[in-house]
């Protein structure tokens, strides 16, 4: 499994229109095959910044399944033009995990 984390600024005026998009967003990733799970995470000291966490079971499944195809467009005309800068986007692999 893959963990998708991508660092999202958003201009902090847009922050209440970027969230009610995202909801529409989140609906076309979660269709992709591979995806498994999301979070989106508001920050609390830093207005407008935002945490994108998505769970694939592979990285073809973000790079391939998802950004090769039209549903990326669809993604990124909805919450495209809230982003203040480009997002970083990277990959992490689990080293070790525990649970509560």
């Amino acid at each position: 499994m893959i963990l998708e984390v991508a660092i999202l600024k958003i201009k902090p005026e847009d922050s209440a229109k970027f969230e009610a998009a995202f909801l529409q967003a989140e609906k076309i990733v979660a269709s992709i095959p591979g995806y498994v799970a999301h979070e989106l995470e508001r920050c609390i000291e830093s207005r407008g910044r935002y945490h994108l966490l998505i769970r694939w079971e592979s990285i073809d499944a973000h790079l391939v399944n998802f950004r090769q195809s039209p549903k990326f467009q669809q993604w990124r005309e909805l919450i495209g033009g809230f982003f203040a800068e480009p997002p970083l986007v990277e990959h992490y692999e689990t080293v070790t995990s525990h649970r509560l």
